[in-house]
């Protein structure tokens, strides 16, 4: 009987300190935001324009020499403007970015243009990639065209 008795002793205290132990939902739902609060968190809108470098997981003949060239180019004269942001649109599943921006290449540039929270449009910049060998040119393109779209916000 005694034996029985500490059985059920054990067993009472390891299922309520089981009960304790259960992990806490720690997710993105709170009862006390509402609806659009909710959606301004989980979705914030860019302040800033976007320079978006997509691709599609297939490279292409001078693709990386593009990107590290967009990428030095952007280090060096837009990181406090713009934010920069390589993207494989045909793996993300988050946004339909290759339906938005109508992306078939293998490799694409975006500009987006943000201001207050409010997209203003985009551009893609298609005259770069047969550039990527002449260094100099494709800078000097690169920065005219994002300077003439994106501007001095």
């Amino acid at each position: 009987m005694r034996k029985f008795l500490n059985l059920a002793i054990v067993l009472a205290f390891a299922t309520t300190s089981a009960l304790a132990q259960e992990p806490v939902y720690e997710g993105g739902y709170n009862p006390n935001l509402t609806f659009e609060q909710y959606e301004e968190l989980a979705y914030p809108k860019p302040e800033q324009s976007q320079i978006f470098i997509f691709t599609n997981g297939n490279p292409c003949y001078g693709c990386e020499q593009t990107i590290n060239l967009i990428t030095q180019i952007y280090n060096e004269n837009y990181q406090n403007l713009y934010q920069l942001q390589q993207v494989n649109y045909q793996t993300d599943t988050e946004y339909n970015y290759q339906q938005t921006y109508n992306l078939s290449q293998p490799l694409e540039i975006v500009l987006v243009k943000n201001q207050d929270g409010q997209n203003l449009g985009y551009r893609k910049l298609d005259n770069l990639l047969p550039e990527y060998d002449d260094p100099v040119s494709f800078e000097d393109d690169f920065i005219n065209d994002v300077n003439s779209y994106l501007g001095e916000e």
